[in-house]
C-alpha cells in the first residue's frame, strides 16, 4: 500500500483526536467578533476557504481566505493606532502542513503578536515565528499529496465553531468502505463544484486529482457552473458536487450525457475521502506512483 493510501484510512480515528483537541486550542483561536485572515497554499488554502465561510456563516465574524502569494502586504503593514490599514484584522491564521512554505512564512513574519500556526511539522521555522502554535504532529504525513493533515486541520477548526464531528467521523469510516462512485479506467474528466463553504472542498478535491494521477479536473462553484464550464460536459466526463446541490443542476448535467456524483447522505468533507480514493485508484490505473507526484515535491521553498 502506497503512503498515500494509508494516511487516507486513517482519517477517521485522527478527525476524532482533532475535534477533541480544539477545546484545549481555544486561546489559540480566534475570540467572536474578531476580524480573521486565513491563509495557507496549495491544499491549506482550500481549507481555508472553507473554514473562513463556516466561521462567517456561524456569526463568529468577518473572515477572509487567502492563498499565501496573494495576501494583500498592506494589510499588515502596521497597527490599528498606528500607520492606516485598509482592512485591519485582529488574526492571522496560516495553516501549513511542513511549516516551511515560503509565503507563509513571509506573512507570519509581518502578522507578529497577531499570527496563529496550524502545522504538521512542528521543528520547523513557522512555530518560531507565530505568536500562538496548534501542534498536529500526529497528523503529518510522508506523502507529498497531502490528505490527513489538511482534513484534521478543518475538523479541528470546524469543533472551534461548535459543531459536533462525531456523525463526521463515522461518516469518514463509510467513506472508506463505499464503492467508487466513477470507474478510473472509463471516466475521461471529471468537474468538483462545491457551493459555499464546499467550494474549497471542490477545489480540494480536483487538486488531489492532478497531483496523484495528472488527471484533468476543473473546479467551480456550483451555481456558476452553468456560466460556461457546463459546456465541456459529455458523455464519459462527470460533474461530482459537494454539500448543497442547485435545484436543477443535476438534470442539467445529466441532460449533456456526464454522469453526475452527489452523495448528501455523509458529511462533505467524508464524501472528500471517497474523492481522495479516487485520485489514487485512478493514479493506480495509469501505471503512476501517487507518493511521487510528477514535478512536486512536500514544500515549496523559494530562494
Amino acid at each position: 500500500m502506497t503512503y498515500v493510501a494509508e494516511e487516507i484510512d486513517s482519517q477517521p480515528e485522527l478527525w476524532r483526536r482533532a475535534a477533541a483537541q480544539a477545546a484545549e486550542a481555544t486561546g489559540a483561536l480566534p475570540r467572536p467578533g474578531e476580524r480573521v485572515a486565513v491563509v495557507g497554499c496549495g491544499t491549506s488554502w482550500f481549507m481555508a476557504m472553507a473554514y473562513a465561510a463556516l466561521r462567517e456563516a456561524a456569526g463568529q465574524g468577518e473572515t477572509d481566505a487567502f492563498a499565501g502569494s496573494e495576501f494583500p502586504a498592506t494589510r499588515l503593514a502596521g497597527n490599528r493606532n498606528g500607520s492606516p490599514i485598509d482592512r485591519p484584522y485582529d488574526r492571522i491564521i496560516a495553516i501549513t502542513r511542513s511549516g516551511t512554505t515560503t509565503e507563509v512564512l513571509d506573512i507570519l513574519r509581518k502578522a507578529g503578536d497577531r499570527s496563529t500556526v496550524l502545522v504538521g511539522d512542528v521543528d520547523t521555522p513557522a512555530v518560531g515565528l507565530a505568536r500562538d502554535v496548534i501542534a498536529l504532529p500526529w497528523a503529518d504525513e510522508r506523502s507529498v499529496v497531502q490528505t490527513r493533515f489538511a482534513t484534521s486541520a478543518l475538523t479541528l477548526l470546524r469543533a472551534s465553531l461548535g459543531e459536533d464531528l462525531a456523525k463526521a467521523a463515522d461518516d469518514a469510516q463509510r467513506a472508506l468502505e463505499l464503492p467508487l462512485p466513477l470507474d478510473p479506467a472509463t471516466i475521461e474528466q471529471v468537474t468538483f463544484v462545491g457551493r459555499g463553504w464546499t467550494n474549497g472542498l471542490a477545489q480540494e478535491a480536483a487538486l488531489k486529482c492532478r497531483e496523484a494521477a495528472t488527471f484533468w479536473t476543473e473546479a467551480y462553484p456550483a451555481m456558476d457552473f452553468r456560466h460556461g464550464p457546463i459546456s465541456i460536459s459529455t458523455t464519459g466526463r462527470a460533474v461530482w458536487a459537494f454539500g448543497e446541490v442547485p435545484p436543477g443542476l443535476r438534470e442539467d448535467v445529466e441532460a449533456t450525457g456526464a454522469t453526475f456524483v452527489h452523495d448528501p447522505a455523509i458529511d462533505p468533507v467524508a464524501h472528500l475521502i471517497v474523492a481522495q480514493r479516487f485520485a489514487v485508484a485512478l493514479a493506480e490505473h495509469k501505471g503512476l506512483n501517487p507518493d511521487t507526484p510528477r514535478h512536486l515535491t512536500r514544500s515549496v521553498v523559494l530562494s
